[in-house]
C-alpha cells in the first residue's frame, strides 16, 4: 500500500487546484502547490497536521460531527472557515471524496467567492458545474486476486467505467477491455512483469459498460505476502483519452511543422476559446512565462500573437475547423519580455462543444542559426536577390529552383501577374553553372506581333524594307547563357512553331538568311495566362507547351502567404526610405493589421507601389498610409450600407444569446472564428454584452 499511496500523492501534488489528502483522523498526507497557496503555508507546515489546525476554533466541534458523517457517507460538501497563516479569517468551500485508496480522502478546496462566477462561465460554454477537479475525477482504483479477477473497486472506478462494485467483483479484468485479442496477450504480459516485482506502466484502450472506449493509463503494483509469494494485484487506471487525442493530433501535424522524428522539444499549448488552459515546460520556458502564470488564468493565446499576425491567426483556426489541423504558419510569438521568436505553429481541433483547441509550437532560432552557418561555411544553401521572406510556400518554390539550376532543363514559371516571376528566373540562372554568362530578357507582351520573330532571332540585311543593316536576336544573344522569355503565352500562334524548333533543335535561321546558326541557349520561360486553357481554344500549340512544361514552377500569390506581408511592408520601407533620405522606423500595428487583411489582387508588385507611395506622404519617422483604400465600400440600400447591415443583425443575435459568440456564430450559421474576427472588423465587443 505504501508504493500506492506514493503514487497518488505524487499525482495529488502537482495540480494549482487546492487539493488535500488526508488519513481517517484529518491529518494531511499530501498538499498540494494551490493547497498551499490557499492556506498560507509552505507544503512542509501543511503535511503532519489536521484540518482543525488551519480552521476557526471555534467551528473544531461542528468539523468533528462533519467528519463523522462524511467517513460514514464517503462524500460531503460544505464550508469552512479558515484562518491563514496571519490571522485573517476567510471561508471557503471544500469538496470531500472518501476511499480514494482505503482509509485515504481527498479534500478539494474552493475560495467561496469564485465559486458562482466559475460556474457562471461553465454554464456559459455548456459545462455543467463539478465539484472534483477533472484531473481527480478521471482515475480509478481496484484490485486483483492473483488469478486476475476483480476483487476491490476503489475512488472515481464506478464513475468512469460505469459498473457497480456488485457487477464487477469476481468478474475477471478482461471485462474491461475491448474485445480485441492483442490487447488481452499485453494484459497477461504486463501483469506478469508486474508479479516479477515491477511498476507496470501501459497505455491502451479500455472498455466502459456502454460500450465506449477511452484511452486508458494504467500503472499496476503486484501485492506479495511477507513470504514473496503473489496475493494479487493494484491498479491505478486514468482516463487519458484527451492526452491520447492532442498526441494524435501531433502526430497529424508533425511532418508538415517539421518535427525531428522523436524530438520532444516542442511547445504544446492548448485552451479553450482564447484561454490557454495547458501548457508544457518548453512553450513556457520559450515565453518566458511561469506556472504560476498558467495556474492563475494570466495566458491568453492572442498575447502571444502579434498585432499584425491577428488575421493570420483566425484564418489558420478556420482551417483546423474544416479540415482538422491547419498548414503551419511561421511567424513571431510575443514573449513575456516583450521580444519577439520566430516560430512555426500548426493549430489542431480537439473537439467544439466546449471549443477546445491545441497549437504546437516550434522554435526556430536554432534552425535560423544553422542555416546562417550552412550559408556561410558548407554553401548548402543560396541567398536569392531581391526575394525577401521566408514563408513556407517561398522556401518550397526555392527548394525547386535549387533543385533545377544545375541542370539545364526548360524552367516554365507560372504565377498571377506582380508575383515576382523574374526574380525567380533570374535566381534559376545566378546559381546555375551559366551565372557568369548572359542573362537575356525579352517580354513577349511588350514588343508589337510584327517585330517579335526579329527580336527572338534577328534578320540580315535586307530581310525587309528598313532592314539596313544585320541584326543579332536574343537567342544569338544569350548563347552560351540564359534567355527568359516572359509572358510567352503572348507569342502568336504563327511564331510558336518557329520557336518550338529552335528549342527542339537549338539551332535557327536569321530572318532573311539561309545559314543554319547553333545555339546552346538554357530557355526558362514565364506567363501569368492559363496555357491550358489557351490550348483548348486552339491559342497556344500542345506540343510547345509541354516542351516549355519540363520543369514546371509555381509562384503563390501574396494571399496565400500572408505571414509574408509584414516581412516585405519593412523591407519596402526603409527600401524607399533609404532613397528619399528619410528615416521611418515604425509602422502601427493597425497599420499592418490592413495590411495583412488585405487581398493585395496585383500581389507583391501592388504592395511595392502602395508603400512607396505611403513613405512618400508620410511625416516623421511613423509610416502613414492612406487606409480607405484598403477597405472595400459597401453596397449602400437606401442610405444603409451593407456593412451597417450586417453589422446591426450580428448585434441582435448577440443580444439575443446574452453576448455568447458560440451560441451566435451558430445561429449566423457561422464558425466561431470567423465570427469573432467580424466582429473585430465591425468593431463589435462582447463586453456591450
Amino acid at each position: 500500500m505504501t508504493e500506492l499511496e506514493s503514487l497518488l500523492r505524487a499525482i495529488v501534488f502537482f495540480p494549482s487546484t487546492p487539493v488535500l489528502l488526508t488519513d481517517n483522523d484529518r491529518r494531511h498526507l499530501e498538499a498540494s502547490f494551490g493547497a498551499s497557496k490557499l492556506l498560507g503555508h509552505r507544503r512542509e507546515k501543511i503535511i503532519g497536521r489536521k484540518l482543525d489546525d488551519f480552521i476557526d476554533p471555534k467551528f473544531k466541534p461542528v468539523m468533528s460531527e462533519r467528519w463523522c458523517t462524511f467517513l460514514e457517507e464517503g462524500a460531503q460538501e460544505g464550508i469552512l472557515p479558515l484562518v491563514r497563516s496571519g490571522g485573517s479569517p476567510k471561508d471557503i468551500e471544500y469538496s470531500a471524496m472518501g476511499n480514494v485508496l482505503p482509509l485515504r480522502h481527498l479534500l478539494v478546496l474552493r475560495e467561496k467567492d469564485t465559486r458562482k462566477a466559475a460556474e457562471d462561465e461553465k454554464a456559459a460554454k455548456g459545462v455543467l458545474p463539478c465539484s472534483v477537479p477533472a484531473w481527480v475525477q478521471d482515475y480509478a482504483l481496484f484490485m486483483l486476486d492473483a488469478d486476475q479477477n476483480i476483487v476491490a473497486w476503489y475512488g472515481g472506478a464506478e464513475r468512469i467505467y460505469g459498473y457497480t462494485s456488485a457487477q464487477v467483483v469476481g468478474q475477471p479484468l478482461s471485462l474491461l477491455l475491448p474485445a480485441v485479442d492483442i490487447l488481452h496477450v499485453k494484459l497477461r504480459e504486463d501483469l506478469l512483469r508486474a508479479s516479477r516485482g515491477a511498476h507496470v506502466g501501459t497505455e491502451c484502450w479500455h472498455a466502459r459498460k456502454d460500450g465506449t472506449r477511452f484511452w486508458a493509463n494504467v500503472v499496476t503494483i503486484a501485492l506479495k505476502d511477507a513470504n514473496g509469494d503473489l496475493q494479487g494485484f493494484v491498479s491505478l487506471v486514468r482516463d487519458f483519452s484527451e492526452r491520447h487525442e492532442r498526441a494524435e493530433a501531433l502526430r497529424r501535424v508533425s511532418k508538415e511543422i517539421g518535427i525531428p522524428e522523436g524530438s520532444a522539444v516542442i511547445g504544446i499549448v492548448s485552451g479553450e476559446f482564447d484561454r490557454i488552459t495547458e501548457a508544457n515546460e518548453a512553450f513556457l520556458a520559450m515565453a518566458g512565462f511561469s506556472h504560476e502564470d498558467l495556474w492563475q488564468g494570466r495566458l491568453h493565446w492572442p498575447d502571444f500573437t502579434p498585432p499584425e499576425y491577428l488575421a493570420l491567426d483566425e484564418a489558420a483556426h478556420e482551417e483546423a475547423l474544416r479540415f482538422g489541423s491547419s498548414t503551419p504558419l511561421e511567424r513571431d510569438l510575443l514573449c513575456k519580455d516583450g521580444n519577439r521568436i520566430h516560430v512555426r505553429i500548426a493549430i489542431a481541433i480537439l473537439r467544439l462543444s466546449p471549443f477546445r483547441w491545441i497549437a504546437f509550437v516550434r522554435d526556430l532560432r536554432d534552425l535560423d542559426r544553422l542555416e546562417n552557418i550552412n550559408d556561410e561555411v558548407v554553401g548548402v544553401r543560396h541567398h536569392f536577390e531581391g526575394i525577401v521572406g521566408s514563408s513556407t510556400a517561398m522556401k518550397r518554390v526555392m527548394r525547386q529552383v535549387e533543385m533545377v539550376a544545375p541542370t539545364d532543363a526548360t524552367v516554365l514559371i507560372m504565377g498571377e501577374t506582380g508575383t515576382g516571376k523574374e526574380l525567380i528566373a533570374r535566381a534559376t540562372h545566378d546559381i546555375s553553372p551559366r551565372r557568369n554568362l548572359p542573362f537575356i530578357t525579352l517580354n513577349c507582351a511588350a514588343i508589337p506581333t510584327g517585330l517579335l520573330e526579329s527580336e527572338l532571332f534577328g534578320y540580315e540585311r535586307g530581310a525587309f524594307t528598313g532592314a539596313l543593316s544585320q541584326k543579332i536576336g536574343r537567342f544569338e544573344m544569350a548563347n552560351h547563357g540564359t534567355l527568359f522569355l516572359d509572358e510567352v503565352g503572348d507569342i502568336p500562334l504563327d511564331l510558336q512553331p518557329k520557336l518550338l524548333r529552335a528549342l527542339q533543335e537549338k539551332s535557327f535561321e536569321r530572318l532573311g538568311g539561309t545559314k543554319t546558326i547553333a545555339i546552346d541557349v538554357r530557355l526558362v520561360a514565364a506567363t501569368n495566362r492559363d496555357l491550358t486553357q489557351m490550348m483548348g481554344e486552339k491559342l497556344f500549340r500542345t506540343d510547345l507547351y509541354y516542351r516549355l512544361k519540363v520543369f514546371p514552377i509555381t509562384t503563390p500569390p501574396l494571399r496565400d502567404r500572408p505571414e509574408a506581408i509584414p516581412v516585405l511592408a519593412r523591407y519596402f520601407t526603409n527600401k524607399y526610405a533609404a532613397k528619399m533620405n528619410r528615416e521611418i522606423n515604425k509602422i502601427p500595428a493597425e497599420t499592418m493589421r490592413a495590411l495583412v487583411s488585405w487581398p493585395w489582387p496585383g500581389n507583391v508588385r501592388e504592395l511595392e507601389n502602395f508603400i512607396e507611395r505611403s513613405v512618400i506622404s508620410s511625416t516623421g519617422s511613423t509610416l502613414r498610409v492612406p487606409l480607405g483604400e484598403l477597405v472595400v465600400k459597401g453596397e449602400t440600400t437606401g442610405g444603409i450600407t451593407l456593412e451597417e447591415v450586417e453589422r446591426e443583425h450580428i448585434l441582435k443575435v448577440l443580444r439575443n444569446t446574452n453576448g455568447v459568440v458560440t451560441a451566435a456564430a451558430t445561429q449566423l450559421g457561422l464558425h466561431r472564428t470567423t465570427l469573432t474576427a467580424l466582429m473585430r472588423r465591425l468593431g463589435i465587443s462582447r463586453g456591450k454584452f
